[in-house]
């Protein structure tokens, strides 16, 4: 049996490492695929607390200087930076291959897609490019069982999105910036104002849910096509299986497909919203996934 997760820590998890490992530890992974993992000495932490090997596309120069990484209590054999920034907005895909509890390699992939709302469609086709590359470069593990996971931000054919929940859970965030401020802007206030009275009114509210989708989507039907399985779809065909944002949960973001040759022995996958004395979104505003496999090979 191998158990996989995969986290957004946000924004490196500074300051979040004590709730992060306690959420980690509860669920008692073998890999973990990191995204925003930002911070080389958080993530060297988390390894040690969690008695794992790592890998990290780089050492994060700025707070959103994307990275990810994979931790592993099991043998790594090898790993891979692929680095294509004319497409990958976030630069990069790491690819590690560990062996298996049962002596058989296993690849795992771990991905950031681009978010970028606030370029409307335009960001769908943007992540759908990302996608056509991810899948190219996975080529070379066809045949293989292999997995991808991460933060896509993108949601899946047929999936729910409670998309006013999450404009007003941004612009509350939003908010609270601003009003740390000791002069915040007229124009600021009154651009917020409005916003949060459109994002709170019923009919804002319908308005937002209704378009909101549309601007959501982005490669998850390419993953579909090409016959990799989505966990969490698999195991809970009816369940929403929200991921983001972890205080208020809106929309499914994050994932974990596997390859046809894995996904045969795929035993369970579960959104996990916390442990006891730490809720989600004391430790990140992702909640973090993880799937179970039998045999690999």
């Amino acid at each position: 049996m191998v158990r996989v997760l995969s986290y957004n820590i946000r924004l490196g998890g500074t300051g979040h490492i004590e709730q992060l490992s306690k959420v980690m530890q509860s669920v008692n992974p073998d890999v973990v695929g990191l995204v925003e993992a930002t911070d080389t000495n958080i993530v060297k932490d988390l390894a040690s607390r969690l008695g794992m090997q790592f890998r990290l596309t780089g050492e994060g120069m700025r707070e959103r200087d994307w990275q990810v990484a994979v931790l592993s209590r099991l043998p790594i054999i090898q790993s891979n930076i692929h680095t294509r920034p004319a497409i990958l907005t976030r630069r990069h895909l790491l690819e590690v291959q560990v062996e298996g509890t049962d002596g058989h390699p296993l690849t795992v992939f771990v991905i950031h897609l681009t978010a970028q709302i606030y370029r409307g469609s335009k960001s769908n086709l943007i992540r759908r490019a990302e996608v056509r590359e991810l899948l190219n470069i996975m080529e070379a593990s066809a045949g293989k069982p292999h997995l991808v996971m991460g933060d896509f931000n993108s949601l899946a054919p047929g999936d729910s999105f409670q998309a006013s929940t999450l404009i007003r859970y941004y612009i509350d965030m939003i908010e609270q910036k601003v009003a740390k401020r000791s002069r915040p802007s007229f124009r600021r206030r009154a651009l917020l104002a409005t916003a949060h009275a459109i994002a709170h009114s019923k009919g804002g509210g319908f308005l937002i849910d209704t378009v909101g989708p549309s601007y959501a989507r982005g490669g998850i039907d390419l993953l579909l096509k090409a016959g990799y399985v989505d966990c969490f779809r698999q195991q809970h065909p009816h369940e929403q299986g929200y991921t983001f944002p972890a205080a208020t949960p809106a929309t499914r973001i994050d994932y974990i497909f596997a390859s046809p040759e894995l996904a045969a022995n795929l035993v369970a996958c579960e959104v996990s919203t916390g442990v006891e004395g730490v809720s989600g979104d004391d430790a990140s505003d992702h909640l973090p996934l993880w799937a179970d496999f039998g045999v690999v090979g």
